[in-house]
């Protein structure tokens, strides 16, 4: 296959931004030039690499060219990098699609790219531990914190620490719905908030007593400041990870005992980038300083 560098960069503009007009815009070209490189791009390719919805989506194929696009221009960006001042206006800058769980970016993540920005552009994004490997398999991001050890295909794998996550719940609410402490009625009966609908940590810490599926009443606040917010209003009970447990929030763990450690990993594609590299060592010299 003949495939030209503005064609998968065309691919990478369409997919990214949604629309082919927002993906001129992006390149400084006319919509119609972007429809020609994709055409001439799904030509070279011999099959449909994006399906012309709003916003636009990949095929199974696309998905497979689009990683080679954000491969080549991540080296490639590399490259520029190398051969200019980063810190000059107009320097080439390498763009490193990452996905974070939201507790993560909301403590230690930060500070962590804000040490690897030089030349260096991120988009994060958010999503919970346990599914952003998902995000790596179809290419959308190139590196990614995940709670998952087994490598996907095609990338590498460390291991960062761990987040431990504790029952906390404001006073007047655990005298409320826990008078006897944690039990089996009081997890079935007391509100419960959730992150959204793919958060299972309060129900995972809810198997240890219950032994049985419950349905409490429950909120779903998707932010991990306003979830913590809605646990010191009196809401409802929740997992909070001991990195954003602030004293002034005056909590009580519902059982000191008990908490829940959530390993976290970090993947990332298996290429020689110097940024990707440098990306990787700063989120995991964060990861020692933060996690457990």
């Amino acid at each position: 296959m003949d495939l030209q560098l503005d064609q998968l960069r065309a691919l990478d503009a369409v997919i990214s931004e949604g629309t082919f007009d927002a993906a001129a815009r992006r390149l400084s070209v006319t919509p119609s030039a972007i429809s020609q490189r994709i055409k001439a791009l799904e030509d070279a390719a011999g099959r449909i690499l994006v399906q012309r919805t709003k916003p636009v989506q990949p095929t199974e194929s696309g998905l497979t060219v689009l990683r080679l696009a954000r491969q080549i221009q991540l080296l490639t960006g590399d490259t520029a990098r190398e051969l200019g001042d980063v810190h000059q206006p107009g320097a080439a800058r390498v763009v490193i699609p990452i996905a974070v769980n939201a507790d993560s970016l909301q403590t230690w993540v930060i500070p962590a790219l804000g040490r690897a920005a030089a030349g260096v552009s991120f988009d994060v994004h958010r999503e919970d531990e346990e599914h952003t490997t998902r995000l790596l398999r179809d290419g959308t991001v190139m590196a990614a914190i995940t709670s998952t050890a087994a490598p996907v295909q095609g990338c590498t794998v460390r291991r960062l620490g761990a987040m431990r996550y504790r029952p906390m719940a404001q006073p007047a609410f655990a005298r409320t719905w826990f008078p006897d402490g944690p039990n089996a009625r009081s997890f079935a009966h007391a509100p419960v908030v959730l992150f959204d609908r793919k958060d299972d940590l309060q129900f995972r810490l809810m198997r240890h007593y219950t032994r049985k599926p419950v349905d409490p009443p429950r909120h779903y606040i998707p932010s991990s400041a306003g979830f913590n917010d809605a646990i010191c209003a009196g809401m409802g009970w929740g997992m909070i990870p001991d990195l954003m447990i602030r004293p002034e929030d005056e909590l009580i763990s519902l059982d000191e005992k008990v908490f829940v450690d959530v390993p976290l990993y970090w993947q990332q594609w298996r290429l020689d980038s110097p940024a990707l590299t440098l990306v990787a060592a700063t989120i995991a010299e964060a990861a020692a300083e933060s996690l457990l």
